[in-house]
């Protein structure tokens, strides 16, 4: 990101604001798809980046992480400041017009470091449907900085914001700009000063009216009711989940699987028989044939099933869920259903925004352990990805432990369910008790409910799949890599017969078991399909499947954990996916020895 069109880009502006008042809609706005994800240096704190081209000039557009204030009361305020104070040519602070009062406290603390700010009036037209006029030039003139009004969703006021950038970013001599565009000196005041002042500027530009509630004010009331809000959360999030499962369910069985098989497999046999259908080469890119053929599933080579996991059977539900999560945050939905599930969390040590990875580890654990990143502590994050690893089943796991149990009845297909459901409040709750530290309070604006811009959706929707494909494949297929070498060497087989006598005493399984649920690290939907031609009982392949849930997580997921959480921490949620996972197996084996007797 170097240059853009010969230009060379070496100068910053940023955009700073507080959550949720359009910063990422006008970010796509000003940049288009010319945009990256980083994390900034020491921290997991992520923030865009992209290129502004205007006149003979270019410049990087920092979105800033969200912040209330420059005071940091979590790591992401701690990120915002940080970058605000390493300065920049110019700085767009972007304001609500509809919570005014609260936008203009942090918007006052980048004036008084004395940065050239251009104000960015979001959401007018939300403001003028709830009766709140805001005159513009009176508040350019009580900050003393240019004032745009603008429509992130609908680009009104983008092409005034770019040329009020453009005259704060002239070199041109101080006296050819008018008083209004003058950068105030820096001085800092103190929060009681600031909100005398915010008083005082809130007064001379804002009027309020009456109107009258519309149907989708009585919406908002409802979401947040104790009783309306339940049922409008248990509906919405019941509809994302199926919605995710027929998006990504119909790309897999209708686009992306027949493409698989129908271009890439003919390609793979090709090379197959130049390599001679053996020998390490073969083994390691092709895989073992089954049955003579090559399988997608059970080849295990990096060509076949590294690829067909990462972009047949975790794209397609990657898509789905981002493209459900970007219509929720757009509209305005999913602050709510943050606020609503914070009182639950919070008892296992996180805040309500742990809903999304968890919902998104019903889909994939892979893109649910990705997500752990809205949260805001290494403790959050912890938490979050352990019980996604332990408790959360993926959609592949369920498809087939609900085809394999099925058979057997109705009741032996819920207890897999009710067993991670209490393991996932259970262990949260304890995790919660001895790991050192506090759960953040959740401090979340809650915006109007709006129809989303589809252009904003779209490229939401590739920024993020960009992000994750460039991230996640070389992670899948170096970890498909080593269990391979590993598996070749004799290492995993050596395992399940070493620990075939711990199944058979804790969980009471045969010690044939312990091969598919050792290789469950591969692949936990077709290690229980290997548990099938075992003769388990009924209660035995029970305790077989919720073992298989809540240990071994497959491969992507191992590998994307170690990318999050770190060696030592992955150390320790491995230690606690293990003891979990037996300790419930042993537990349930137990009862189903006392229920026969």
């Amino acid at each position: 990101m170097a240059e853009l069109r010969g230009i060379p880009c070496n100068r910053r502006i940023l955009l700073v604001g507080n959550p949720n008042v359009g910063k990422s809609v006008l970010f796509t706005r000003l940049t288009g798809v010319h945009a990256i994800s980083s994390n900034y240096p020491g921290t997991t704190v992520g923030f865009s980046e992209g290129r502004l081209a205007f006149g003979n000039s270019c410049f990087h557009l920092i979105d800033v992480p969200g912040a209330y204030t420059l005071d940091p009361t979590n790591e992401a305020e701690e990120v915002a400041r940080r970058i605000v104070d390493e300065g920049a040519e110019a700085v767009i602070v972007v304001l609500d017009s509809t919570a005014l009062e609260r936008n203009l406290y942090l918007a006052l603390q980048v004036l008084e470091r004395g940065l050239p700010v251009v104000v960015a009036l979001n959401m007018v037209d939300e403001a003028r449907h709830k009766g709140i006029a805001v005159d513009a030039a009176a508040l350019a003139e009580a900050l003393g900085v240019p004032v745009v009004p603008t429509v992130a969703v609908t680009g009104q006021g983008i092409n005034e914001l770019v040329r009020a950038l453009e005259e704060r970013t002239r070199r041109a001599a101080p006296e050819a700009h008018s008083p209004a565009e003058t950068t105030p000196p820096a001085t800092l005041r103190s929060a009681e000063e600031r909100w005398l002042a915010i008083g005082s500027v809130i007064q001379r530009v804002q009027r309020v009216t009456h109107r009258h509630h519309t149907w989708r004010d009585k919406l908002e009331d409802a979401s947040v009711d104790r009783i309306w809000g339940g049922l409008i959360a248990l509906a919405v999030i019941l509809g994302s989940y199926s919605a995710i499962r027929f998006l990504g369910e119909g790309l897999i069985d209708h686009l992306l699987d027949p493409l698989a098989n129908r271009l890439l497999l003919p390609l793979l046999g090709q090379l197959s028989a130049a390599l001679g259908g053996e020998g390490l080469l073969h083994h390691i890119l092709i895989g073992r044939l089954v049955d003579g053929a090559i399988d997608f599933e059970q080849s295990f080579g990096m060509l076949t099933t590294g690829l067909y996991v990462e972009f047949v059977m975790v794209l397609p539900y990657v898509t789905a869920f981002y493209t459900v999560l970007s219509f929720l945050e757009d509209s305005g939905y999913l602050p709510r259903l943050a606020v609503f599930f914070d009182a639950l969390l919070h008892r296992l040590g996180l805040h309500g925004f742990a809903i999304i990875p968890t919902l998104l580890g019903l889909g994939c654990n892979v893109p649910g352990i990705l997500a752990t990143r809205v949260l805001e502590s290494p403790r959050e994050r912890f938490i979050a990805a352990t019980l996604i690893s332990v408790a959360v089943p993926c959609a592949g796991l369920q498809a087939m432990a609900v085809g394999v149990l099925g058979d057997l009845g109705g009741q032996y297909v819920l207890i897999p369910y009710a067993v991670l459901a209490v393991s996932w409040v259970i262990l949260g709750r304890i995790l919660h008790l001895i790991l050192p530290g506090y759960s953040p309070e959740l401090i979340v604006e809650i915006p109007p409910y709006r129809l989303p811009s589809p252009s904003g959706l779209l490229l939401k929707l590739w920024f993020r799949i960009k992000g994750f494909l460039l991230e996640a494949t070389p992670l899948v297929l170096g970890g498909v890599l080593l269990v391979n070498l590993l598996t070749m060497a004799g290492i995993v087989q050596a395992a399940a017969r070493l620990t075939a006598p711990l199944f058979q005493g804790v969980l009471g399984l045969p010690p044939e078991a312990a091969g598919p649920l050792l290789l469950g690290i591969l692949r936990k939907d077709v290690a229980v399909g290997m548990l099938v031609p075992l003769g388990l009982s009924p209660q035995q392949l029970v305790v077989a499947v919720v073992t298989l849930a809540m240990t071994f997580p497959c491969i992507a997921t191992f590998i994307v954990l170690w990318r999050e959480l770190g060696g030592r921490r992955l150390a320790a949620s491995m230690g606690i996916m293990f003891f979990t996972a037996f300790a419930a197996g042993g537990i349930l084996h137990a009862l189903f020895s006392l229920a026969g007797r």
